[in-house]
């Protein structure tokens, strides 16, 4: 099969081996839809690879890149083994320094590719925080890497979608006890204008954006606190003036519900759980997060590395699968041809 240079194609890095990344990763390479949509590279170890086939119960047909050569897909997706991970060294369902590094290597690769231009999105199946920390104490998030492999100046943002709903959020990964001198106008508003644009990248030509306020009933007009006057309600504002369709703020224990009835397609809340619990109740295993804000798309299934179904064969493909399938509708796709891309695949794993 010619390749065609218009086809978006997607790092896929192999995340947490002592869960269900292994099996994620075989089944969305024999994923027809995922192979309609784009060319992927998939990068881990052929070795978990192989144990993740195992459970899937069937061999995924991919190619395999060798160090050097150039980097055609011929209609399969490209395996890329870095042979760094002996499945025997780690234990199913119990998070190790040694999964974590695997992971962070493979994720690394994915985001060095992207940055290079050799490939147009990243895509990653779960990762396990606590695993990452063993393997770099100094790991804060998944957005502070791509931040530093990407080199970009500031940190993109995360959005978590779910069928046709988006949840953008003002701040993410910070303590609870924080969250309300992070909420400054600049924020609310910056976010809005960033959400606006993914989703016009995802396709969405008028995003309807409702925005959460922060205190039990958006403040109720200042008695249970003013963030929704002096901060929120002008920054929503000031979106608008720039063209972006949004509203708010709004009491956030029924602003989801009149997103899901079909009045907006985004709701921006201002801390990780406002909006994660809403989202993950409605449909947690199909759900996926976006980080959005760096030169290409970063995405992963919203759902975690479920230790507990490890092994099983029944991990659910949908959230994976959704994951890179938005990838590849955000993606710009380069006109490069196989030596090329070989090329910068070498650079990125140097």
């Amino acid at each position: 099969m010619a390749a065609n240079p218009h086809r978006p194609v997607i790092a896929l890095a192999m995340g947490d081996p002592c869960g269900i990344s292994p099996e994620l990763t075989a089944k969305i390479m024999m994923d027809a839809e995922v192979r309609a949509a784009a060319d992927v590279i998939v990068i881990g170890d052929r070795r978990v690879l192989a144990g993740g086939e195992t459970v899937a119960q069937g061999a995924s047909d991919h190619l395999y890149w060798r160090p050097g050569a150039p980097l055609a897909f011929d209609g399969k997706p490209v395996f890329v083994d870095l042979g760094h991970l002996d499945p025997a060294n780690v234990q199913r369902g119990v998070s190790s320094r040694e999964g974590g590094t695997f992971a962070l290597a493979n994720f690394r690769a994915a985001l060095r590719l992207a940055a290079s231009g050799g490939a147009d999105a990243v895509t990653f199946t779960p990762f396990n925080k606590h695993a990452m920390k063993l393997s770099d104490p100094s790991y804060e998030d998944e957005i502070a890497v791509i931040t530093q492999e990407s080199g970009a100046a500031t940190n993109g943002r995360e959005f978590n979608i779910l069928g046709g709903l988006w949840n953008a959020r003002v701040t993410s990964h910070v303590p609870l006890k924080d969250v309300a001198r992070h909420i400054t106008k600049d924020a609310v508003l910056n976010g809005l204008v960033l959400t606006d644009r993914c989703m016009r990248d995802a396709g969405i030509a008028k995003p309807r954006i409702a925005v959460a306020g922060l205190n039990p009933h958006a403040g109720d007009e200042g008695n249970f606190g003013r963030e929704e006057i002096d901060t929120i309600a002008p920054a929503v504002q000031a979106a608008r003036a720039q063209g972006v369709a949004c509203e708010g703020p709004f009491p956030s224990d029924t602003v989801f519900l009149r997103a899901k009835r079909g009045d907006f397609d985004a709701v921006q809340t201002m801390y990780h759980d406002q909006g994660q619990i809403a989202m993950k109740l409605m449909g947690f295993e199909s759900g996926i997060t976006l980080i959005g804000g760096y030169p290409f798309p970063v995405c992963t299934p919203a759902h975690g590395t479920a230790y507990e179904i490890a092994g099983k064969g029944v991990a659910n493909l949908g959230a994976t699968r959704n994951a890179l399938l938005i990838a590849a509708r955000m993606a710009k796709p380069k006109l490069l041809d196989a030596t090329e891309r070989g090329r910068r695949l070498s650079a990125a794993l140097a």
